[in-house]
Order: C-alpha cells, then sequence, then structure tokens
C-alpha cells in the first residue's frame, strides 16, 4: 500500500531544540535506508517558503494570484515522500525514523488514494 509522509517543520514560535538539528547529511542517510528497502516510489524537498504563490478562485469564478502561502498554521510542509509498504504500522515505523520527526517537526503518514485507475 502507498502511503505519503508529509514531513511538517516545528512551528515558528516553537523553543529552540535542545538537541542538534538535522542535517542534509541526514537527509540523505534517510532517503539511501528508504530506497535500499525497495519501498520508496517518490518525493521531492520543497523550494523555501518564500517562493510559493497561492491561487484562489471567487465566486465569480475570478482568478485571485498573491505571493506566499498565507497559511494560519505555524508549521511549514517542506517536503514529502512516497513509499509503497505492506500496511500502516510499516509506514509508521518510517516515518518515525525520519529527520523531519525529530527537532519539533511531524511527519504526518496519508494512505494515497486508489480509485482504480
Amino acid at each position: 500500500m502507498k502511503y505519503m509522509l508529509l514531513f511538517v517543520s516545528a512551528p515558528t514560535d516553537a523553543p529552540e531544540p535542545t538537541v542538534p538539528q538535522c542535517t542534509v547529511e541526514d537527509w540523505m542517510a534517510y532517503d539511501k535506508e528508504m530506497k535500499d528497502a525497495g519501498i520508496w516510489v517518490s518525493g521531492n524537498a520543497l523550494a523555501d517558503l518564500t517562493t510559493c504563490t497561492s491561487v484562489k478562485v471567487d465566486a465569480d469564478g475570478q482568478r485571485i494570484v498573491t505571493d506566499g502561502p498565507f497559511a494560519e498554521a505555524r508549521e511549514v510542509l517542506g517536503g514529502y515522500d512516497i513509499i509503497d509498504v505492506p500496511d500502516l504500522d510499516v509506514a509508521l515505523d518510517w516515518a518515525a525514523r525520519s529527520p523531519g520527526a525529530r527537532d519539533g517537526g511531524s511527519v504526518q503518514v496519508r494512505p494515497v488514494a486508489d480509485f482504480g485507475m
């Protein structure tokens, strides 16, 4: 079954972590582990939040484009991986191994919907 792991940073008002923050090398090692295990399907880190553009369509059908995400949340989605594992428990184990689950961050685990297409 395929699961999406969404890597969410710590809230911007979170206290400074008391342990060293993860490094690019930590992420590279995690990616290699998933690829070596044969479970990695796809994934990407997202560019800096300042590069985001948001699109809304108003009641009249007019497109409204604004710079930035303007999210109400203080957390930031930093990237994702799609993995193919036997079940949720295995997906949760991989999420817990992620550098994104440390330093006040979290990993959301969501099944990928299969509409039979």
